[in-house]
């Protein structure tokens, strides 16, 4: 099977951050994985170079939009490159075979009828190279995606017909594209308001690509950036051209923040609709990285360097922080104790600690040489468990539930740990139970070697230490043999390296976040309030879509909930000793919508959701029957 993974291509108007590095780390672990699984895969990244914004950059800094986009390019790919992406492709959008097939793209959408000329008139705004209508603005002016000033804008436009898909990109929601779903919910919601013509061209300035075929004594058009670089996940594989690659398009899965969405999720699909392209199979769209509970920004300066944490803490320990530690699609908070944290349980405790106390054991009994064809027999039901970990585990990469997929692999230590504390090899050997002690080794080096190949596409320089160490090899044919056909090897020739994650210590001391209780205690006598204190509070209805504990947490639950509002609401409640989170997904809940943000256990909470408690326990204040997510409570 092909597989085509692509990020977005980077806007050079600044240097690689964490958001980037994410995104890109994700598309990396994706191409390894289904490289590993023997998947064909092609792998794209790069950079978006045209705009206004470049244009004024480039100018401020004394340089031409070329040389500026150039340097400010190659800072991205050899980030990459240091941080070992196997990405296939690095497209630059000031290419000349991108320029040719934006081009041809443009000329079969005008002779198709779905570009024409007209004026546009309305509000711009230059840092997300977007226009939006006054109903769309913030207080008037702002932009809804970026918080800055717009400007007016009235200039002569070409237009692409996009109100004509609307019902064709609603039918295509209907096979799931977009995930997580609620991203996809909040999708549709947006194209069922209503589309309007997209302005593609501009004439007020000079850097981009121009429009084919243009008349004498007309003005000169720039092709809009979005569809400029939009067409670069067809482009790169030779759209236009050789397209000796366009056969990967049928397996394409496009990485992207949830910012730029409508982009990918709407203008996009119906672009290649008006080309006549497949759609594409999937859409990943992932939150912010934040800094505590604030979206990163070179001016408030609060961005964090991802080269300066993958240096102090190693590149592997990096790409595993950023993958287990927030929810694919939710925000997340970045924390170097929480990362601290990870590398001194999950990974020092469970992994390296698993792995050294299997080459000690080897060597004192075996002399670093297992061989046992008895590993099942002797432990059926633990076989059992770890053949359910890895059937549990895998299905959870194609619905982007990286973090819980981690989860899962992780189980798989953890059993092994189990196992020697429950089996105790040493007690095994005092009393002559050699041959079952071998079998125990055997049996904990495959499920380390079944373990590893699961997360070697997360974490490669690792997976390779202990795969030198078991001396087994890091292949598709060892990932089809152990992990889909379920083999066990009967040898193991084990290779002593010194420990994989030596604990860290903190640098300061970890502010501790105490748990706040659901119920609001009140004094005994409550003091009278006024019917407008009452009514600062803002009370509604709104449908649980997701559920799940906190982890780490016996009390917290994590909810996603729509309120009616353009995204589902983050809010964390301390009701799991009650409820089974499953039960409360479609579940309708009273919330206080206009509680300042807080956090919880490093997650932001946005609300609160109403709940009453008494001697026969907790319950949750439901509507009586299901009334609109949004509805103001009176």
């Amino acid at each position: 099977m092909k597989r085509y993974i692509t990020t977005p291509i980077y806007y050079v108007n600044d240097v690689p951050h964490i958001g980037h590095a994410y995104t890109t780390i994700i598309a990396d672990f994706l191409k390894r994985f289904y490289a590993l699984r023997g998947d064909e895969t092609f792998f794209l990244t790069g950079t978006d170079e045209h705009g206004q914004k470049i244009e004024q950059s480039a100018s401020a800094r004394g340089k031409t939009p070329m040389q500026y986009a150039t340097e400010v390019s190659g800072k991205f790919r050899e980030l990459w490159n240091e941080f070992g992406i196997d990405y296939d492709h690095f497209i630059r959008t000031t290419d000349d075979y991108h320029i040719k097939a934006v081009q041809l793209a443009f000329e079969k959408m005008r002779e198709r009828g779905d570009i024409y000329k007209g004026e546009y008139e309305g509000q711009y705004c230059v840092s997300c190279e977007s226009f939006f209508t006054p109903t769309q603005l913030k207080e008037g002016k702002f932009c809804p995606d970026c918080g800055k000033s717009t400007s007016g804008v009235k200039e002569e436009s070409y237009f692409f017909a996009l109100s004509k898909y609307q019902d064709k990109l609603l039918e295509w929601y209907e096979s799931n594209p977009i995930l997580p779903s609620y991203r996809q919910n909040e999708v549709i919601n947006f194209v069922k308001n209503g589309l309007n013509d997209l302005s593609i061209t501009r004439t007020t300035f000079e850097w981009g690509i121009e429009i084919p075929n243009q008349k004498e004594g007309e003005r000169k058009h720039i092709i809009y950036v979005w569809l400029d670089a939009l067409l670069n996940y067809v482009s790169a594989l030779g759209y236009g051209g050789d397209e000796k690659n366009m056969s990967f398009w049928q397996g394409s899965i496009h990485l992207v923040g949830k910012d730029i969405l409508r982009f990918h999720a709407i203008y996009w699909p119906a672009f290649l609709l008006s080309l006549g392209l497949p759609l594409p199979q999937k859409i990943y769209a992932h939150g912010w990285w934040l800094n505590e509970g604030q979206k990163m920004s070179k001016s408030i300066g609060n961005v964090i360097n991802p080269k300066e944490v993958s240096d102090e803490f190693g590149n592997d320990i990096f790409r595993f922080f950023l993958l287990r530690e927030v929810p694919f699609g939710q925000d997340g908070d970045f924390s170097l104790n929480a990362l601290v944290d990870r590398i001194n349980s999950e990974l020092s405790n469970d992994l390296g600690n698993l792995l050294n106390r299997l080459i000690g054991m080897s060597e004192k009994y075996f002399s670093l040489s297992l061989n046992s064809s008895k590993a099942k027999e002797f432990f059926p039901t633990e076989a059992n468990e770890l053949e359910n970990l890895i059937a549990q585990a895998l299905p959870l990469v194609e619905n982007a539930q990286f973090h819980r997929y981690l989860e899962e692999v992780w189980k798989i230590f953890s059993l092994s740990n189990t196992m020697i504390a429950r089996y105790e090899p040493w007690s095994l050997i005092k009393n002559g139970e050699s041959e079952k002690t071998e079998a125990l080794l055997v049996f904990l080096c495959n499920a380390l070697f079944k373990g590893t190949l699961l997360f070697a596409p997360i974490m490669p320089t690792t997976a390779q230490k202990i795969a030198d160490s078991l001396g087994i090899e890091i292949a598709p044919s060892s990932f089809e043999k152990m992990i889909i056909q379920n083999h066990y090897q009967e040898r193991f020739e084990i290779t002593k390296i010194t420990p994989l994650f030596p604990r860290v210590e903190k640098k300061e001391k970890e502010e501790k976040v105490e748990e706040k209780k659901a119920e609001v205690k009140v004094e005994e006598k409550n003091p009278l309030i006024k019917i407008d204190d009452f009514f600062l509070s803002d009370l509604r209805v709104g449908e649980v879509l997701e559920c799940k504990n906190v982890e780490g947490s016996e009390k917290l639950l994590l909810f996603q909930v729509d309120l009616g509002e353009e995204k589902p609401r983050q809010i964390i409640s301390g009701i799991a000793q009650y409820y089974n989170p499953q039960d409360l997904v479609g579940t309708q809940v009273c919330v206080v919508a206009n509680l300042k943000p807080a956090k919880l256990m490093g997650l932001v909470s946005e609300g609160m959701i109403l709940s009453v408690k008494d001697e026969n326990g907790l319950k949750l204040i439901i509507p009586q029957e299901k009334r609109k997510n949004g509805s103001k409570i009176g």
